[in-house]
């Protein structure tokens, strides 16, 4: 009969974030499939689990998903987990997943840390509706590329970055998505030197510039979506803001008649003063 696969979230740095359901699955399972042995192995030693590692990563899950299988199918329960983090969310083990579900094999997650859902839930951007788009290409043409598809997009964007690009990674964002756009930087989460910033993209360029020790760690980036000016009719605002101007200040005003009708803050308040100007 066959086993059951269970994908396991592990810490992404505080070993406290390890949730008792986790160790204890790890501790039941015949085999673990981790990204890294060797990493895996100082995570089971803090917490006395003696589970057989086996490796499952990029470069060998291709080759190692039959005999995994096999595992599985004769009726040995089996955990797959990543270095840090929730598996599969930029990391290996979709194929093994995929292959498992195919097989008809239950395939049952062990919720847990995700370094995208932290970063997410603490840098004050909107929530209601994202998309994770994992790492950016590497090559800096490829990349501008990229985010030239993502530049009208109305959700927040989420990114992982090597420390080494992420400096030219927030150039390029700054130079497709504008200095002015809203960005999350949350980097080494739950960690000592732990880092959670909000600014514009052009601030977080001067930041990371001025501090070599911002390229350093895990890096997540999370980037406010595109705000779309909307159309609406000039009567219509000219009425709204000369109501709102009988009892609240221009710069009042004006931000309360774009945050009625979504269009931007400095096109309300250039109106409004003009408004003012004719009445005046």
């Amino acid at each position: 009969m066959s086993a059951q696969l269970f994908v396991v979230a592990t810490p992404i740095g505080h070993l406290d974030d390890m949730t008792y359901r986790a160790i204890d699955v790890l501790k039941s399972v015949a085999l673990i499939a981790a990204e890294d042995t060797r990493q895996s192995a100082q995570l089971l030693k803090h917490y006395n689990i003696t589970t057989p590692l086996t490796a499952c990563h990029d470069h060998n899950e291709n080759n190692k998903i039959d005999y995994l299988i096999e595992k599985l199918q004769s009726g040995e329960n089996m955990a797959l987990i990543s270095d840090a983090g929730t598996p599969l969310i930029s990391d290996p083990g979709f194929k093994l997943v995929r292959a498992a579900q195919e097989k008809g094999i239950r395939v049952i997650p062990v919720p847990g840390a995700c370094a995208a859902i932290a970063a997410l839930s603490a840098v004050g951007l909107p929530s209601d509706r994202f998309s994770f788009e994992g790492f950016l290409p590497s090559k800096s043409s490829q990349r501008l590329a990229q985010l030239e598809k993502l530049k009208d997009e109305t959700q927040t964007l989420i990114f992982y970055e090597a420390p080494h690009r992420i400096l030219d990674s927030i150039k390029d964002m700054a130079k497709v998505f504008g200095l002015e756009r809203p960005v999350g930087f949350a980097r080494e989460i739950t960690k000592t030197f732990e880092t959670i910033k909000k600014m514009t993209l052009g601030e977080l360029v001067t930041f990371i510039e001025a501090d070599h020790h911002q390229q350093k760690g895990e890096i997540v980036v999370v980037v406010g979506g595109s705000i779309q000016q909307k159309d609406i009719d000039q009567e219509k605002l000219d009425q709204l803001l000369s109501r709102l101007l009988q009892d609240l200040s221009v710069k009042a005003a004006s931000q309360l008649a774009a945050d009625l009708t979504g269009i931007k803050k400095k096109v309300a308040y250039q109106r409004a003063l003009e408004l003012q100007s004719q009445t005046g």
